[in-house]
């Protein structure tokens, strides 16, 4: 892929963000979905790409745009694969709570797992765990091997994970063997490339969360250089045949960081709408909004944090003022 499209897929995410940002506190997660779906999908017309979204908002019937299959941009540049969440972290928004974003992942057509919108076991490290984490071994057998790699105690040993009933035991197992544990209500994207960051404060995530979560959250760790496994989850006989048709022959198969993104030219961006433990969220004045992004590609392990400023007056491709919400709660 062209690197110029970096700053395009940039004000893609910058625009969801600022979008979706007016919205936060106001208890409405659909509409500030809504907004930032709108400006992502105006945005992705502007690029020089034939991009097909491979994980979007649902089906051609559940979505009005950005759907599974959907064809977006100019139509002039080369064939890409898209997985895009307008709002990462809906709930938060609503709540005003941080850990939201926009975020996409771009990769050459047939790079990205197909990933159906279901359940998927992930555990995720920065480059210490390569080689020495497993999906498939105990808790404490990988709180033990990381410990050791990173020259730390098991107690010094900080594990995301989503703060859901299904990890009680998990939960339970990671305290007897003596690590620190944060707990998030929502958004496990975030603090999965915050696991692959020196100093982040996060040193591993695991757990069950959403897949196609899972394949945004590879491509950033993909970029990163850091370990990721994954397993899909098919809790019926009708999810099994949909992994199948998506591609994955043994729906209980490990899937490796190259399975979830194969390749090594992936480009993954991501704008905060509210705080991260990497990026600030959208601030609005009276003439102007700033918004804080991260942008990395994995060809060249280059990480550019992008700070902006936007002038409210102006206004998006379709002619909608930047960042002036169009419903009222």
């Amino acid at each position: 892929m062209e690197r110029e499209l970096a700053l395009e897929f940039v004000r893609v995410t910058e625009a969801a963000a600022i979008e979706a940002g007016r919205l936060m506190g106001r208890g409405d997660k659909n509409g500030a979905d809504a907004l930032a779906v709108d400006a992502m999908r105006t945005m992705l017309d502007t690029v020089d790409i034939r991009g097909t979204v491979v994980i979007g908002e649902g089906e051609m019937d559940e979505a009005p745009m950005l759907y599974i299959g959907e064809k977006i941009g100019d139509g002039q540049g080369e064939p890409v694969d898209i997985a895009v969440d307008p709002v990462e972290g809906t709930n938060l928004v609503a709540k005003g709570l941080p850990g939201a974003i926009a975020v996409m992942a771009v990769a050459p057509a047939g790079c990205l797992l197909h990933a159906p919108d279901m359940y998927m076991e992930k555990i995720v490290t920065g480059s210490a765990g390569r080689g020495v984490i497993s999906l498939d071994a105990p808790v404490e057998e990988n709180l033990r091997a990381l410990a050791d790699r990173l020259g730390k105690s098991v107690t010094d040993i900080t594990v995301v994970l989503l703060d859901r009933d299904r990890h009680d035991n998990v939960i339970r197992r990671i305290r007897q063997a003596g690590a620190r544990i944060r707990l998030i209500s929502d958004g496990d994207v975030s603090p999965a490339l915050a696991a692959c960051v020196p100093d982040s404060g996060i040193d591993m995530l695991m757990g069950r969360g959403g897949a196609p979560e899972g394949v945004l959250a590879a491509a950033a760790v993909k970029c990163l250089g850091g370990e990721m496994q994954a397993r899909l989850v098919a809790e019926d006989a009708a999810q099994e045949q949909r992994v199948r048709a998506m591609g994955v022959s043994d729906p209980t198969k490990l899937l490796t960081l190259e399975d979830l993104v194969r390749g090594d030219d992936v480009l993954y961006v991501s704008t905060a709408i509210t705080d991260t433990d990497l990026l600030d969220g959208v601030q609005y004045g009276p003439r102007f909004c700033s918004t804080h992004s991260v942008v990395m590609r994995s060809l060249t392990g280059t990480v550019r944090f992008v700070h902006a400023e936007h002038q409210l007056t102006k206004k998006w491709p379709n002619g909608r003022p930047v960042a002036q919400s169009r419903r009222k709660i």
